[in-house]
């Protein structure tokens, strides 16, 4: 059966391959110099998507975000066949993110996991990083946020909740989740196990319900990245 929502993903890693394996075309990070003990990436099994939507209410829940705050987002697309395809679209967490380049305060960030992050408390709303993003994956806080859930939230890049009006949010990939050792809030959601959180360094990934070895999976699936020709190394393969 499913595993719980406390399921650990260091369990996925202990199943995996040799750290640095290849994957995607790509060797794992072996060349960069964070120290980490992760390198997280994102997989998405486009068969089993049906555009439920549950996904993104399950991230909308998890961090308080506003009706118009999708972090994860399905869109609905035709294929050439003529069937209704969906489409999970989430930040890249990209390796070369335009984002990051472009942000005048160093507000948004690569943390030493591979995940981009927004600090509010730095930003200045400029926007600078939307335009840049070409995955329209960022949004801006026009209004006060919904109430946090908890008392004496905290906000911070790892949990930004809740978020901070006239400042540039997004998908975090729930760090605030993984360095626990849990699923992502939209991988624990999916009820028809289409999400993934990929660990690069292990060459493993894992829905919650079945751990697999990502290099072999994205090889015989023919594992694409969205818009790849632009050089942003994103780290969600479809």
């Amino acid at each position: 059966g499913a595993l719980a929502a406390t399921t650990t993903i260091s369990g996925a890693a202990a199943a995996a391959g040799p750290a640095g394996a290849p994957v995607g075309g790509a060797r794992a990070p072996a060349g960069t110099t964070s120290r980490a003990a992760r390198q997280w990436a994102v997989v998405i099994d486009l068969r089993r998507c049906d555009g439920c939507g549950a996904c993104t209410k399950a991230c909308q829940k998890a961090h308080a975000l506003a009706p118009d705050q999708t972090w994860i987002k399905a869109y609905r697309f035709t294929d050439a066949s003529g069937l209704t395809r969906y489409m999970p679209r989430l930040c890249m967490h990209c390796e070369n993110a335009p984002c990051v380049r472009v942000c005048p305060v160093a507000a948004t960030y690569k943390n030493a996991e591979g995940v981009v992050l927004v600090d509010q408390s730095k930003c200045i709303g400029c926007r600078t990083c939307m335009a840049a993003c070409p995955y329209e994956a960022r949004y801006f806080n026009w209004t006060e946020p919904p109430a946090a859930p908890t008392l004496g939230a905290q906000p911070m890049p790892e949990f930004p909740v809740p978020q901070q009006k006239g400042t540039v949010g997004k998908c975090i990939l729930c760090v605030h989740n993984t360095a626990m050792g849990k699923l992502p809030v939209c991988v624990e959601g999916c009820p028809m196990g289409a999400l993934f959180i990929a660990d690069l360094r292990a060459d493993a990934m894992t829905n919650g319900r079945e751990t697999l070895k990502l290099s072999t999976f994205l090889r015989d699936n023919d594992a694409v990245r969205f818009r790849e020709e632009l050089g942003t190394r994103p780290r969600v393969w479809y």
